[in-house]
């Protein structure tokens, strides 16, 4: 594969997420054409610290809409983010998930 990086091209799609919106890990993967790589989209995010322009990383959660990544951000940090922005999260878990899911699939063109 010539020049395909995946960790590029995740967070070329993570950073097309919304302020004040969520997509999932599979979403992502599925999106970018490797349904089962959800767990190499969350080794994107984790090692997404760095990169530039910035990855808004809070913005992914797993599937059931739980803060599963917020362990790499300390404390509470992901969830004051995403509460910034206007999420409702309780107890790690985004409130209204579905209604403020944004999937990759819908909202861009490949």
């Amino acid at each position: 594969m010539a020049d395909y990086n995946f960790f590029d091209n995740v967070y070329d799609v993570v950073r097309q997420i919304p302020e004040g919106r969520v997509t999932s890990y599979g979403a992502i993967a599925s999106y970018l054409g490797s349904k089962q790589s959800s767990r190499v989209v969350g080794y994107a995010m984790m090692a997404c610290g760095t990169a530039n322009p910035p990855v808004p990383a809070h913005r992914v959660v797993n599937r059931q809409g739980l803060l599963t990544g917020k362990f790499h951000f300390g404390g509470n940090t992901m969830e004051q983010m995403l509460k910034n922005e206007g999420v409702e999260v309780i107890d790690n878990q985004v409130q209204n998930f579905k209604q403020i899911f944004w999937d990759p699939a819908t909202e861009l063109a490949l």
